[in-house]
């Protein structure tokens, strides 16, 4: 995918932020991750460092900063001498990405029911509001990364840093594989279970928690693995 063909897209205008803004990896990282999740960089296409400079205003550094943290988050693949590449798990992937979050996140529930304050369930919260908002302006692609980023923050309120940069390098995959096999329907990860979690959390009722996080998980995995 070249330059142009990236500058040519109408959806692409809204990568870029205020004229005159130097935009940072964190500025660029969430707006660039939406774009692959609503396909407007397309599954298996490639792009460049140059091509993505030009479309955001910034240097190929800034760019190869943000790349670096789509491929250790292994939705993007980096190999020496090649352009980029959106990866594209098969269902044998899936399901393992899946059972490693399975046991990884139980324990994660455990320890924020044990841990979490009040200013944390706040953020949660406040987490939620946003993913339904953009779930109602069908916004799909920052509604799907912030269905993930609930999981990311409630892994940080879990207080483990092992156990939240694992989950760090599954759940963005998972939502990439949520935007490949979920094309035409709003079913990503359900607000509402969200909501019944941090509930749980709040009431430090660890059985009730796990039980609706096991749940919400089935779910998931029922919806992905019946595309494949």
């Amino acid at each position: 995918m070249t330059a142009h063909a990236l500058q040519r897209d109408p959806l692409l205008p809204a990568l870029r932020l205020v004229p005159g803004k130097k935009l940072s990896v964190d500025d660029i990282y969430p707006r660039l991750f939406d774009a692959i999740l609503e396909q407007r960089i397309a599954p298996s296409s490639r792009f460049t460092e140059e091509s993505l400079g030009e479309t955001f205003g910034v240097s190929r550094s800034v760019i190869r900063r943000v790349l670096a943290k789509l491929s250790h988050q292994q939705v993007i693949i980096l190999r020496p001498n090649q352009r980029a590449q959106v990866a594209a798990p098969d269902a044998q992937h899936t399901r393992q990405i899946l059972e490693a979050r399975r046991l990884t996140e139980i324990t994660v529930v455990q320890l924020a029911c044990a841990q979490a304050t009040p200013r944390q369930i706040r953020q949660l919260r406040e987490l939620i509001a946003r993913e339904r908002d953009c779930i109602e302006r069908d916004q799909r692609g920052p509604a799907i990364r912030l269905s993930g980023e609930f999981h990311l923050q409630l892994a940080q309120m879990a207080g483990n840093a092992p156990l939240a940069q694992f989950l760090n390098s599954l759940v963005p995959l998972t939502s990439l594989i949520i935007a490949q096999y979920e094309a035409k329907a709003c079913t990503y990860c359900a607000w509402q279970e969200h909501e019944a979690i941090v509930e749980a959390i709040e009431q430090r009722d660890s059985t009730t928690a796990v039980a609706l996080m096991t749940l919400h998980l089935d779910h998931l995995e029922s919806k992905l693995l019946k595309h494949h």
